[in-house]
C-alpha cells in the first residue's frame, strides 16, 4: 500500500503516448530526441529509445551524467553553458563515455567551450520568438564561424519554441516562427560554408506542425505524461494524461474539498491563462482554486463531491516540476494492498 500523496503512472496510457509521437516523427521524416528533463527516469528513457528515439535531450550536465550512468549513449545538452574549468572536466568525462552534442549561442561562450573541450560537436541556438536564450537567426553564421575557428565541430542549429505555451493561435504561430528562424539560421551557416545537417526544434505543444522541409529533429518533453497545461491548450485530452498525483480527501464542505496534495507534490506553476492550480482527472469541471504546500482546495460544480478518505487523481499543471519533487514514480495505482513497482527519479535535483 502506498501512502498519499504520490505520483502514479498509467503505463498503458504512457506507452500509447510514446507510440503516437514516435509515429508522428516517422511520418514527418524527422528524428525524435525527447527531452528527459520531464521524466528523469531510466525506465522511460529506455521505452523512448525502444520506440524509435535516436537519443535524449537533457538540460544540465548532471542530467547527462545520470543518463550516461544508466547506459544512454547519445545525449544533446540543449543549454548554452558557460563552461568553467570544473564543468569542462565533467564534460570531457562525459564525452569519453557517450556521443555528446552541446549548445552555443555566443562567440564568447563558444570560445570558452572550445578551450575546455576542443572538437566538441555543437549546435548554434537561435531565438525563434521566446526571447530567452539563442542568437538572432541572422547572426547564426557569425557564431558558427567563431565556434568552428575555435576548434568546435558545428553540425547545425536548434531552437525552442517555448512561446507556443499559450492559448489561441500561440502553438501554430510559434511553430511557424520556429521554421522561419531555423531556415534563416541554416542559410546563414551555408553562407559561411558550414552545412547545417542538424536543424532541431519542437516542443510538445508544437510538434503536430513539424515541417520536415526544414526540421531534421524534434525534442518534445512532456508528451509521455502530458499535464493540465497541455489539456487546456488542446494538445491532448484527459484520456491521454498518464501521470497524476494520487491524493486523499482530508476535508469536505459543500462544493469544496481539500486534498493532501499541495505544491510540494504537484508543483506551484500556474500560467496566467490556466483555469486553476491543476485539474482533477475524473471531474473535468472541478478546479483547484487554492494551493498551499500540503493542501489543494478543489471546487466541484455541485455538492456531489468525493467522500472523506477517498482518493482523487490530480493532474499537475506542469508535469516536469512535479516529477522533480519526488524520489520515485509509482507505476500503477498503488492501492491493491501489495507491493507496487516504482521508477526511481535518477536525475532529481540534478540542476548543475
Amino acid at each position: 500500500m502506498t501512502d498519499t500523496p504520490y505520483l502514479a503512472v498509467d503505463l498503458a496510457r504512457l506507452d500509447r503516448n510514446l507510440q503516437a509521437v514516435a509515429e508522428l516523427a516517422r511520418n514527418a521524416h524527422v528524428d525524435l530526441r525527447p527531452h528527459a528533463k520531464t521524466h528523469k527516469t531510466v525506465e522511460l528513457a529506455r521505452r523512448q529509445i525502444d520506440s524509435g528515439a535516436v537519443g535524449l535531450t537533457v538540460a544540465t550536465i548532471g542530467e547527462a551524467e545520470a543518463f550516461a550512468d544508466a547506459g544512454v549513449s547519445d545525449l544533446f545538452l540543449a543549454y548554452p553553458l558557460w563552461v568553467s574549468a570544473h564543468k569542462g572536466s565533467r564534460l570531457r568525462a562525459l564525452a569519453d563515455r557517450v556521443a555528446l552534442r552541446l549548445a552555443v549561442d555566443a562567440v564568447e561562450g563558444a570560445t570558452r567551450l572550445a578551450a575546455e573541450l576542443p572538437g566538441a560537436e555543437v549546435l548554434v541556438e537561435v531565438d525563434s520568438g521566446q526571447h530567452r536564450t539563442g542568437v538572432a537567426p541572422e547572426s547564426a553564421g557569425e557564431v558558427a564561424v567563431a565556434a568552428q575557428s575555435a576548434g568546435l565541430d558545428v553540425v547545425g542549429v536548434f531552437t525552442f519554441p517555448g512561446h507556443g505555451y499559450g492559448p489561441g493561435h500561440a502553438r501554430s504561430d510559434a511553430a511557424a516562427q520556429e521554421i522561419t528562424a531555423l531556415a534563416t539560421a541554416a542559410e546563414r551557416l551555408r553562407d559561411k560554408g558550414i552545412e547545417p545537417r542538424v536543424r532541431s526544434g519542437g516542443s510538445t505543444p508544437t510538434i503536430e506542425f513539424a515541417d520536415s522541409g526544414v526540421l531534421t529533429e524534434i525534442r518534445p518533453g512532456v508528451y509521455p505524461f502530458y499535464d493540465a497545461q497541455q489539456v487546456e491548450l488542446g494538445v491532448c485530452g484527459f484520456d491521454d494524461v498518464s501521470l497524476t498525483a494520487v491524493s486523499t480527501v482530508v476535508h469536505r464542505d459543500g462544493r469544496r474539498v481539500v486534498l493532501d496534495a499541495g505544491s510540494k507534490i504537484i508543483g506551484a506553476d500556474r500560467p496566467a491563462w490556466a483555469s486553476g492550480h491543476g485539474r482533477i482527472l475524473d471531474e473535468p469541471d472541478a478546479r483547484i482554486v487554492a494551493l498551499s504546500e500540503h493542501h489543494a482546495v478543489v471546487e466541484y460544480p455541485d455538492e456531489n463531491t468525493p467522500e472523506l478518505g477517498s482518493t482523487v487523481r490530480v493532474v499537475p499543471n506542469h508535469v516536469c516540476t512535479a516529477v522533480n519533487l519526488v524520489d520515485e514514480l509509482v507505476v500503477g495505482g498503488g492501492d491493491d494492498g501489495g507491493a507496487v513497482p516504482t521508477w526511481r527519479v535518477i536525475a532529481r535535483g540534478a540542476n548543475s
